[in-house]
């Protein structure tokens, strides 16, 4: 075990909780929510209703909280301290926690504002869709001007310094509970503007594919993204298309309150 998980763990406690759950077959939506809550959270898979983490009191309430959103829609949950006996190893799980459970935490936790006043570097996924395109027009637009974006493998890539990640796993602004990049970028920037809202209710809903808000306007944004994606495969080129199509439906959002 590495010493970020063995100091968290009190003498006599179990190497790791366990999370079993069990989801209704509706809302579709939350099975999504879920996945999405457990990658946020840095545990990892042992079968598809199972899934650990090293023993913390962090983690504890952690799971006490995603429990009680599973319960709340209709689910049920069940929360373990367990060591491993037979079929997989405390090594080879810890091995599944590659940057160790400190370094996901604090990678999670970063709420503070960065420092835009010369412009960053974004990083995001390479073969950027909906909320990624979208999230680069906003972080442009709204949040940093100067910004520059770089798009590199979903997996394996180490930040440098100054560099700021949106919409990848472990990134400073991603998935939030069950709000898209988008939406978490809008919440944490403080950005009230009610156009941003719209547009954020319908990134969520093609990103999520939750149908949660339903707007009017969702199935043509939708057809213009997948359109920019697949006559371009750079990803430039999307942002720049994108940007396009992203002032339109704001500035028609926008207009309405006039």
């Amino acid at each position: 075990m590495n010493d970020s998980v063995e100091s968290s763990r009190p003498q006599g406690h179990p190497h790791w909780l366990l999370l079993i759950h069990q989801l209704p077959p509706r809302p579709h939506y939350l099975r999504v929510k879920v996945r999405r809550r457990l990658a946020r959270l840095g545990a990892r898979p042992l079968k598809n209703t199972v899934y650990a983490l090293p023993w913390s009191e962090e983690a504890i309430e952690d799971f006490q909280w995603l429990r009680r959103e599973i319960e709340a829609d209709g689910g049920e949950a069940v929360i373990c301290e367990a060591s491993l006996l037979e079929g997989l190893s405390d090594a080879a799980l810890d091995g599944r926690f590659p940057t160790g459970r400190q370094a996901t935490r604090q990678a999670a936790a970063i709420r503070v504002r960065p420092d835009l006043s010369k412009g960053r570097v974004w990083v995001t996924r390479k073969d950027v869709h909906v909320d990624r395109i979208a999230s680069a027009w906003l972080i442009r637009r709204f949040i940093d001007p100067k910004a520059r974006f770089k798009f590199v493998p979903p997996q394996g890539y180490t930040p440098r310094k100054n560099e700021l990640r949106f919409d990848m796993f472990e990134a400073e602004f991603t998935h939030e509970g069950d709000h898209c990049s988008f939406e978490t970028l809008v919440h944490r920037f403080g950005l009230k503007d009610p156009a941003l809202r719209a547009l954020g209710e319908m990134v969520h809903d093609i990103d999520c594919k939750d149908r949660k808000f339903r707007r009017a306007e969702t199935t043509g944004l939708q057809r213009l993204i997948q359109g920019i994606v697949a006559a371009n495969g750079k990803d430039t080129a999307r942002l720049r298309q994108g940007t396009v199509i992203l002032d339109s439906f704001y500035d028609a959002f926008a207009s309405r309150r006039k």
